[in-house]
């Protein structure tokens, strides 16, 4: 028996939620297992654009996908359903867990933990973007107690997901793959000639309070100015609002020709590997993740990793 698969990737915004997606339809490689026939994906245009074309793979969007956000609950809410059960769907994975689609059977993704974190929630302070994280939160919890079933990408997000949703029947703890394309070689540094040389840094991620790339700068420039220690850094991933502000006027103020700290706003997934590969040293610096993408790429790519002990 073949089955008809659904996938909502409606709200698939940031890069590590693009590129699940994109890992996912590459893993099968052109073939679709014999156990499903066709894969209906939702998504907006930006998304399914750069997803393949195959046979098997049938893309769906809506005008609704490319406005606001409560435009895109509102077809979640009410299209959605609708059209899967006309395509014929049997289960529908929703690829997060915000999601307001109703569609049953499904299978819901658990990828965000900011909401789920206390002392991260406070960064925001009083503002819209803390009411927004509160309103998804208890998205999360109704979405993922709801489903037929639940993913959760480690042990430490299953746990702390359900003291606040409560019990999940049925769940399965399911970690992050990654590309071939990022495996690479262990980086030594064996001899005082390459020591000596500029050490190349990177931080992949978009700009975020919890994220701390302001720190980041601020110890790179530190390291450089005071310490006389040979190194510069490429932050790879944009951002928006005071984050983002106190970045670039801290590049402008201290590096305005950009020497030794640089952004690059937006970088293709699949140019990743070659940027990751032609650096020393790999950067992560958030205090609240589940199982980041962008970290695992790094690792996997063999370059030695600063990170931090928290999420």
């Amino acid at each position: 028996m073949s089955y008809i698969i659904g996938i909502d990737a409606s709200r698939n915004r940031s890069g590590g939620a693009r590129a699940h997606i994109i890992g996912i339809i590459n893993a099968l490689n052109g073939e679709s297992p014999k156990e499903i026939k066709e894969i209906h994906i939702w998504s907006y245009k930006g998304l399914l654009n750069i997803l393949p074309d195959y046979p098997w793979l049938k893309k769906h969007t809506h005008p609704d996908l490319d406005k606001g956000l409560f435009s895109q609950i509102a077809w979640q809410y009410k299209k959605l359903p609708v059209e899967a059960k006309k395509a014929g769907v049997d289960i529908m994975l929703n690829t997060d867990a915000g999601t307001f689609c109703r569609f049953t059977p499904s299978v819901t993704m658990s990828r965000d933990m900011l909401s789920y974190e206390p002392g991260e929630m406070k960064r925001f302070g009083f503002s819209l973007q803390r009411l927004r994280l509160l309103i998804l939160k208890y998205a999360q919890n109704y979405s993922l107690k709801h489903s037929t079933a639940a993913i959760f990408l480690t042990k430490y997000a299953a746990e702390v997901i359900q003291k606040s949703a409560g019990k999940i029947d049925h769940y399965k703890i399911i970690n992050h793959g990654i590309s071939d394309n990022f495996r690479g070689e262990e980086k030594l540094w064996k001899n005082e000639e390459r020591n000596q040389q500029e050490i190349s840094c990177i931080y992949v991620s978009n700009v975020a309070p919890y994220k701390h790339q302001i720190h980041v700068a601020r110890a790179i420039e530190h390291l450089r100015n005071t310490k006389g220690i040979k190194i510069y850094i490429v932050f790879v991933g944009g951002g928006e609002g005071k984050p983002q502000e106190q970045l670039e006027d801290f590049i402008k103020n201290n590096d305005p020709e950009k020497s030794f700290l640089n952004q690059l706003e937006f970088i293709k997934h699949q140019d990743l590997p070659d940027i990751i590969a032609k650096s020393d040293l790999f950067i992560f610096a958030s205090s609240c993740e589940n199982m980041p993408n962008t970290l695992i790429e790094g690792m996997c790519s063999g370059l030695p990793i600063v990170c931090s002990n928290r999420g």
